[in-house]
C-alpha cells in the first residue's frame, strides 16, 4: 500500500511578545469524600500558564499533581475556585462543549502509550481527526505530516507490536497532536524509557514548544526535564510549593556545586 503523501511542516511559533495567558487558575481547590472521610487533593491553585511555555510539573507521589492535571486538562471540575483554558471559563461549559474543547485544545500523552494494538501508526494518529470532523484523505496528509514530524514517517504502516518503546511513545505524542492542540498535557512521558531515547522524547517536545507554539506541561520526576522546560512547578500536599524560571534553578545548581 502506497503511503499518503506527507504535508509541509506547520507554521512557527508565535514571537514571545505575542504570548498569552492559556491556562489560569483561581483558588482551585478539590475535596473527595470517601465514606465519610474528605481528602483535601488540592489546596487553592493560583496559577498561569502561557501559550508557547513549557512547564515541568514536579512532586512526590500523592502531592497533588495528577488532580492538578486533570483540573487543567478538563476531565474532573474544582470542589471550589475556577480554571480559565485560553481565557474560557470550563465551569460555563455545556457535556458538548466541554467534548469540544478536550478535541482541539488540549492533547493528553500517557506513560503507558494508551495505543490501540491492532491500528498502524498512521491509524491511530488519524482516529482522533474522525471526531473532529476531518475527512479521511485529508486526516491522512494530516497524519503523515505529524509522523515526520516526530521522525516516524518511514514507520506509518507499522503497529505497536512492531515498534520499540521510544517509538510507540513518538506515536502517542503524534496522536496527541492531530487536532492541533494549544495545549499538551504529558503524565511522566519519559518514565518508561531508556536515557537515550527519554531524551529524544524530551527533545521532541522542546522543539514543539519553541517551534511549534504549543504548551507543554508535563508532570515528571525526571530532572533532565529542567534542561529543556521554561519554568519549573513543584507541588506539594496539595498547593504549589513554588514556581522558578530555569535560569534561576540553573544559577541555583551552580551556586551549591560551587561550595
Amino acid at each position: 500500500m502506497k503511503a499518503p503523501t506527507a504535508m509541509a511542516t506547520p507554521p512557527t511559533a508565535p514571537r514571545k511578545e505575542e504570548r498569552r495567558i492559556i491556562i489560569r487558575t483561581l483558588g482551585m481547590k478539590k475535596q473527595y469524600n470517601r465514606k465519610g472521610q474528605i481528602t483535601h487533593a488540592l489546596r487553592g491553585i493560583d496559577v498561569e500558564i502561557y501559550s508557547g511555555e513549557f512547564i515541568a510539573v514536579m512532586g512526590p507521589s500523592g502531592s497533588g499533581k495528577s488532580t492538578f492535571f486533570n483540573m487543567i486538562g478538563a476531565l474532573d471540575s474544582p470542589s471550589e475556585g475556577r480554571v480559565f483554558i485560553d481565557e474560557v471559563d470550563v465551569a460555563q461549559l455545556t457535556a458538548e462543549e466541554l467534548a469540544f474543547l478536550r478535541c482541539r485544545k488540549i492533547g493528553y500523552i500517557f506513560q503507558s502509550y494508551n495505543l490501540i494494538q491492532y491500528m498502524t501508526a498512521l491509524e491511530n494518529v488519524t482516529t482522533p481527526m474522525a471526531f473532529g470532523g476531518v475527512e479521511p484523505d485529508d486526516a491522512r496528509k494530516r497524519g503523515m505530516e505529524i509522523l515526520e514530524l516526530v521522525g516516524l514517517q518511514e514507520r506509518w504502516s507499522h503497529r505497536p507490536i512492531e515498534m520499540s518503546g521510544g517509538q510507540q511513545q513518538r506515536v502517542a505524542i503524534a496522536r496527541a497532536l492531530a487536532n492541533r492542540p494549544t495545549v499538551l498535557l504529558c503524565d511522566e512521558p519519559t518514565a518508561n524509557l531508556d536515557h537515550h531515547t527519554g531524551q529524544e522524547i524530551l527533545d521532541i517536545l522542546q522543539n514543539l514548544s519553541q517551534n511549534q507554539g504549543v504548551t507543554i506541561i508535563c508532570a515528571t520526576h525526571d530532572h533532565r526535564m529542567m534542561n529543556v522546560c521554561d519554568r519549573l512547578m513543584w507541588i506539594r500536599d496539595g498547593g504549589i510549593e513554588r514556581i522558578a524560571r530555569r535560569d534561576e534553578v540553573e544559577v541555583e545548581l551552580a551556586g551549591i556545586e560551587g561550595e
